[in-house]
């Protein structure tokens, strides 16, 4: 057995994988285009300096009823188990122990631009991990769409309603029926 391992040992070492041919950066190349050892990027290459992905901070669609109902859906699926139905950080996760989000009613959240929240969906934050695997960007714009429906439903005012809808709200409340 002393035998073999002195054997492998001195096979291991041989310089040859150490001293290969090779070019310094910027070495004359003889034989390479334009005899040069340093090539040109391949064409769609970025720079680790360079940002991959350029995010509008604003929603990219108009704001419709099937965009904030494809963003309930989504919400539920995603981001309800961790922030409840009602986006108050008390979803079924938190029920077993796990640590509670931030409310999405926060005042902190409540005034952070809708591409906050696209960007932690994207990139996660905290103890969230990142769901851009998961969640399609259209369907991330849709769940951030809704986690500003869901702020509204909860902190709005009757200042926020133009007269015709404060109108159509009295009338509901007296039990008449809208035009």
């Amino acid at each position: 057995m002393l035998i073999f391992t002195a054997i492998f040992l001195l096979c291991a070492c041989g310089q040859d994988m150490r001293n290969q041919p090779r070019y310094d950066p910027y070495q004359a190349a003889p034989g390479w285009p334009n005899d040069q050892s340093a090539r040109m990027p391949v064409e769609g290459t970025v720079s680790r300096n360079q940002a991959v992905e350029t995010r509008p901070t604003t929603l990219p669609e108009p704001l419709s009823r099937e965009l904030l109902e494809l963003g309930r859906e989504r919400f539920d699926i995603f981001c309800s188990p961790c922030h409840g139905g009602t986006g108050n950080g008390d979803g079924a996760i938190v029920q077993r122990g796990f640590p509670a989000p931030p409310s999405l009613h926060s005042a902190r959240l409540r005034n952070a631009p809708l591409g906050h929240f696209y960007d932690v969906i994207s990139d996660g934050f905290g103890v969230m991990y990142s769901y851009a695997a998961r969640v399609p960007p259209d369907e991330r714009w849709a769940i951030a769409a809704y986690i500003r429906a869901l702020q509204l439903s909860q902190h709005g005012s009757l200042e926020d309603l133009t007269p015709q809808q404060r109108r159509e709200l009295e009338r509901q409340n007296q039990g008449g029926k809208a035009p």
